[in-house]
């Protein structure tokens, strides 16, 4: 099966856009923020460009789970029914503002096979660079991972302790912060909005956090501790799935240079592992 990837390797694509105000607005709105507070002098804060460069389709050209059908871009991993984003690296030479002329290119670099508890897995890395009026604004590397339908959804895992000395928030995902963030970048996937979906196709208990919010309430706690540093580059690993209702455990750690940071069920199980870097 490796072998029908490799005619994916290096495939590109070139997308323009623009930071246009309303979207950033949407995103305050959504996480409950200040613009003029989250974004000083109208730069967006680390992991806001998701809300650019959507893919919106039209009915016939969506799958079963909600994303633009397979065989685009990404390869048409069909025997692999779940797709979700595994983590990703970025880096931030710059910055992007509002109203800034954007594009975005990004190549496929590795396809990778592997087998895990829950089966068979894919994984897709997708390196986008995207550019600004300045030049360079983000490097980043996006893992894209396919698994089998078979298997517990969510599977037993250790709660770990918290590190002394660490800053501590909580929230509780509802049904309307996830609808609203799935809006705002465009996200059409089901499992964060479609109960019966998640829980009869799926095989989740209810509706899953999206991974790029919690590594985007991550990313904030971070540059809210360093509040002087400039975050040049950040790093994100899902762990778990995280569920709408439950208290969901945003937690901090200050290392020489850096920010550990973890997100954590009620188990106290970590559902996403990050780390921030600052100059």
């Amino acid at each position: 099966m490796a072998d029908a990837w490799q005619g994916w390797l290096g495939r590109g694509i070139t997308l323009d856009d623009e930071v246009d105000p309303r979207r950033p607005t949407w995103l305050a709105a959504t996480l409950g923020v200040s613009l003029p507070d989250a974004a000083p002098d109208g730069v967006l804060p680390p992991l806001w460009h998701w809300i650019l460069f959507q893919d919106w389709q039209p009915p016939p050209a969506l799958g079963p789970d909600g994303h633009p059908k397979r065989g685009g871009f990404l390869p048409p991993v069909h025997h692999l029914p779940r797709r979700m984003w595994a983590g990703g690296r970025l880096a931030f030479p710059g910055g992007l503002r509002i109203g800034d002329r954007v594009r975005r290119t990004s190549t496929i670099t590795a396809i990778t096979e592997k087998h895990g508890t829950s089966g068979p897995l894919v994984f897709v890395t997708v390196r986008h660079q995207i550019e600004g009026p300045r030049g360079l604004a983000i490097e980043e590397e996006q893992d894209i991972v396919y698994r089998d339908a078979g298997g517990a959804a969510r599977k037993e895992a250790l709660p770990e302790t918290v590190a002394e000395g660490s800053v501590v928030e909580e929230i509780i995902p509802d049904p309307v912060l996830l609808f609203r963030y799935s809006a705002v970048t465009g996200n059409g996937h089901r499992i964060h909005y479609d109960a019966d979906y998640v829980r009869q196709v799926e095989g989740y208990p209810g509706l899953v956090v999206h991974g790029p919010l919690q590594a985007t309430l991550l990313a904030s706690l971070a540059t809210r501790l360093r509040p002087r540093e400039r975050l040049t580059r950040f790093w994100f690993r899902a762990e778990r799935p995280a569920f709408v209702g439950e208290p969901l455990t945003l937690i901090g750690q200050h290392r020489k240079g850096h920010v550990m940071l973890s997100a954590r069920d009620p188990s106290g199980a970590v559902t996403m592992a990050a780390e921030a870097e600052f100059a």
